[in-house]
């Protein structure tokens, strides 16, 4: 048996506006969400093409949202979500017009590789690759 990717999972402060971002802005589509009383978590699954994301919020004894500090956005950018696109040009316009703030690029390797950096609400890193060369 040869195993696969099945999800990565993210940890959020606020459920709600984590679906708004990867769905509205990263175009994400949304599976489920769900209480997990016993655990004291509210999470979603959202999908897109190549796997699942899950989004999760740790909860207080009572089931209520915890304060959640959000790591540093710093180099080397690590842990990150990648994701590929096919024209990372067209992707920066796209940002842009959602006001989706870049942390760092486009940079490039010609010939090789084009990629981005940004973060979500929550100070998640998020990566967008264009591969230039065709396998």
């Amino acid at each position: 048996m040869k195993p696969f990717i099945d999800h990565i999972a993210l940890r959020v402060s606020n459920l709600d506006q984590a679906i708004a971002f990867y769905t509205d802005v990263l175009k994400f589509d949304f599976n489920f969400r769900t209480l997990d009383e016993e655990h004291h978590e509210a999470f979603a699954y959202l999908q897109m093409e190549g796997g699942k994301l899950e989004l999760l919020q740790k909860l207080d004894a009572n089931n209520r949202p915890m304060t959640y500090e959000r790591p540093p956005v710093a180099p080397p950018f690590c842990p990150h979500l990648a994701l590929g696109c096919a024209d990372l040009d067209e992707l920066v316009v796209d940002l842009k017009k959602r006001a989706v703030p870049l942390i760092e690029g486009p940079l490039i390797i010609p010939g090789e590789v084009k990629w981005l950096y940004l973060a979500d609400p929550d100070h998640n890193i998020i990566e967008f690759v264009q591969w230039l060369k065709k396998s």
